[in-house]
């Protein structure tokens, strides 16, 4: 299984990122939640961007580009294998950041990637 650190956690239900956590876990991930809203989201806690996980296969985002500039070193410290832009996420920027530190990037839908078998 991949463990997945998910950025831009809600403990909104109608959000993308509560029901991909929600998916994740019924497909047997374990997850990490950052994020800035305080509560939990599929019975894991949500974290500020602080501690560095070291065993995240992907990182899968949730927030506009607008606020990824913040998280830039955070993912770059956590060495992730992958990095998903998931739909309204995408930035050249940070794609190219992650393609020179060897990050695979991946435009996708991490909701369709698990319901068809391609996560």
């Amino acid at each position: 299984m991949k463990k997945t650190l998910i950025i831009g956690a809600s403990p909104n239900p109608s959000r993308y990122a509560y029901k991909a956590a929600h998916m994740l876990k019924r497909f047997n991930h374990d997850i990490i939640n950052i994020g800035i809203k305080k509560g939990e989201v599929a019975g894991v806690n949500i974290e500020l961007p602080q501690q560095i996980h070291d065993d995240i296969d992907t990182i899968t985002l949730y927030i506009g580009p607008a606020l990824q500039n913040q998280y830039h070193d955070y993912i770059l410290a956590t060495k992730p294998k992958r990095v998903i832009f998931n739909p309204g996420t995408e930035n050249y920027h940070l794609e190219k950041l992650l393609d020179q530190n060897g990050i695979e990037v991946e435009v996708a839908c991490t909701l369709v990637l698990l319901s068809t078998g391609q996560y």
